[in-house]
């Protein structure tokens, strides 16, 4: 399986504290890997790494053989990535077809798949609850169709049969468009048990690497 993008000996520090203590970490094209860990395990940290968003201090990010450490968010953007953090994804002030047509695509297929979201066009995001929000921010992450889709805990505040549905489309055309994905969750959703890979992290370590059918025999799985 060909490697999207990779961590290599990869840290990340917030002042005093480090969050990631050397991680090497590999993401396959065309596929969907899940970070899985509880709060402070150092999920976040990983997407953040890979998007730009904070940077190493020491180690690489590698983006299709590529050396990416030292571009910046909006480079990294330019080609081809798109990150959808856990909270405050939206501008309050757009409408929800505004954000939409950021992703510079048809929203034909996110309304097919969000049908909730039809109603909601006119509407200011500021104006919708966090579960909406949410919805809103994956929503227009798909229409920008990114090579490399960062997710962190992507399904927070969804009705369950709209986290099933996300998670079936993005494993789908994972495979069908050839992007990357890469979410986090603190357990293992039962749509995802055909992600590619899953890794659990531990304090800021990488405590299991390896198919979502091994997770369960694993002592260091996430309760």
């Amino acid at each position: 399986m060909t490697v999207e993008a990779a961590l290599s000996a990869a840290r990340v520090r917030y002042g005093p504290l480090e969050a990631l203590h050397g991680v090497d970490l590999a993401f396959p094209a065309g596929a969907v890997t899940v970070l899985l860990g509880r709060n402070g395990s150092g999920r976040t940290s990983v997407l953040h790494a890979l998007a730009g968003v904070v940077r190493l201090s020491a180690g690489r990010v590698v983006w299709r053989g590529r050396d990416v450490t030292a571009l910046g968010v909006h480079r990294r953007v330019r080609l081809g990535l798109t990150l959808v953090p856990a909270e405050r994804a939206v501008f309050a002030s757009l409408t929800v077809a505004e954000h939409l047509d950021l992703g510079g695509a048809s929203a034909d297929e996110v309304l097919a798949l969000f049908p909730e979201l039809t109603a909601l066009l006119p509407r200011p995001a500021g104006t919708l609850s966090g579960g909406q929000q949410q919805l809103v921010a994956v929503a227009r992450a798909l229409t920008a169709r990114p090579g490399l889709l960062l997710l962190d805990e992507p399904d927070r505040g969804l009705a369950p049969a709209v986290a099933a549905g996300l998670h079936a489309h993005l494993l789908g055309t994972a495979a069908d468009e050839g992007r990357a994905v890469v979410l986090t969750a603190r357990s293992l959703p039962r749509g995802l048990a055909g992600a590619a890979v899953v890794h659990v992290l531990h304090r800021g370590e990488v405590a299991f690497s390896g198919e979502p059918s091994e997770l369960g025999r694993h002592p260091a799985r996430p309760h």
